[in-house]
C-alpha cells in the first residue's frame, strides 16, 4: 500500500466522515472537522502539536501502520474524547502546553481573564517593581505561566486542591522553560498562603475556578463530563460558592490597589459584580464582557486601609 498522502483520497474520505459525525462544542472554538484531521494526521505521523500549531505545519505522508493509528484516534474522538487529550497539547496565550485528564482543558473564554489580568500586572511591574501574584485553582498552570512569560519581573505561585493539577502545571513549567518562575502548591483555595508573610503582600489573587452548579453536572456534554476532572466543573449548589469565597478572603492577603481577578460563569457576572461593589474592603470593580456583551471577568482593587492613604 502506498503512503496516504495529506489532502489526497484517504484524507477526503475521513474528512467527510468528521463532517458527517463529529460534534464539536461552542467552548472549543478551535475545532473543527477540518482542524482535528488535521492535528490528528500530524499525531499519528509522530507530531506532537495543538490545533493552532498544526495549522502552521504540513502534515507528511502517512505509512500503513500510522493510517491505522490515525483511524484509531478519530474513533477515540467521535466516541467523545477530547481533542486537546488525544493531542497531548492546548495553546494558552501564545503558549503550547501539555494537556491530560488531570486538568481541565484550558478555554479561549479564559484568555479573557489572562489578558485583563496581564494588563494590570504589567501595569504593576513598572518602575522597578516585582509583582506577587497568587494563581488559585491553576489547574494545567496556563494562567499562572502565560503571567510569567508576559512580565519577566513578576513573582508568581500556583496552587490547586488536586495534587494531580499541580503536577501536569509543574510539567508545563518545564515544558515551556518557565520552571524557575512559578512555584507551585497544593491546597484548598488560599490555603497554602495563610503564613503571615502573605497578608497585604500580594499585587493579583487571579483564578478561573469551577463555577457550575452541582446541579447542573449531570447535564454537561459527555465530551466535558466524562472526561474532564469534576472537581474543575463543581461550583457548589448555586454555582457560585467559590466565587464568593474568594471575594470574602481575597482581600486578607491583597495589598492596598491589589487586584482580584477572577473568571464568571455565563449570567453570574451582574450578580458578583454587585457583591463586589457592596465590599467596602474594594474601592474599583470593572467587569470584562466577551463579543456577545456577556460579562465573564470580575477585577476588584484592594482599597486603602481606613485611615490609610
Amino acid at each position: 500500500m502506498s503512503a496516504a498522502v495529506f489532502g489526497g483520497p484517504a484524507y477526503a474520505a475521513r474528512l467527510r466522515r468528521l463532517q458527517d459525525a463529529l460534534r464539536t462544542l461552542p467552548d472549543k472554538p478551535e475545532e473543527s472537522a477540518e482542524s482535528a484531521l488535521r492535528a490528528l494526521w500530524c499525531r499519528a505521523g509522530g507530531r506532537t502539536l495543538s490545533v493552532q500549531a498544526a495549522a502552521e505545519h504540513e502534515p507528511a505522508a502517512l505509512d500503513a501502520s500510522q493510517l491505522a493509528a490515525l483511524d484509531e484516534l478519530l474513533e477515540r474522538r467521535l466516541r467523545g474524547e477530547p481533542l486537546a487529550y488525544l493531542l497531548q497539547r492546548q495553546r494558552f496565550m501564545g503558549l503550547e502546553l501539555l494537556a491530560g485528564p488531570q486538568a481541565l482543558i484550558p478555554r479561549r473564554e479564559t484568555e479573557m481573564l489572562g489578558f485583563a489580568a496581564l494588563a494590570l500586572l504589567r501595569e504593576a511591574a513598572c518602575d522597578g517593581a516585582r509583582p506577587l501574584c497568587i494563581d488559585v485553582c491553576c489547574g494545567s498552570g496556563n494562567l499562572a505561566l502565560a503571567l510569567a512569560a508576559g512580565v519577566d519581573a513578576a513573582r508568581v505561585h500556583g496552587a490547586d486542591l488536586s495534587p494531580e493539577a499541580v503536577e501536569l502545571a509543574t510539567a508545563n513549567a518545564a515544558h515551556t522553560g518557565l520552571a524557575q518562575r512559578v512555584q507551585w502548591h497544593v491546597g484548598d483555595l488560599l490555603a497554602p498562603f495563610e503564613q503571615p508573610q502573605w497578608q497585604a503582600a500580594v499585587d493579583m489573587v487571579l483564578s478561573a475556578p469551577p463555577y457550575i452548579s452541582t446541579a447542573r453536572l449531570d447535564d454537561m456534554p459527555r465530551e466535558i463530563i466524562g472526561f474532564e476532572p469534576t472537581l474543575a466543573f463543581d461550583g457548589g449548589a448555586f454555582g457560585v460558592g467559590i466565587l464568593m469565597r474568594l471575594l470574602r478572603q481575597a482581600p486578607t492577603l491583597l495589598r492596598p490597589g491589589g487586584w482580584l481577578c477572577v473568571e464568571v460563569g455565563l449570567g453570574q457576572g451582574p450578580a458578583m459584580v454587585q457583591l463586589a461593589q457592596r465590599d467596602a474592603r474594594y474601592d474599583q470593580v470593572r467587569a470584562v464582557a466577551d463579543e456577545l456583551g456577556r460579562q465573564r471577568v470580575l477585577l476588584a482593587r484592594r482599597a486603602a486601609e481606613p485611615g490609610r492613604a
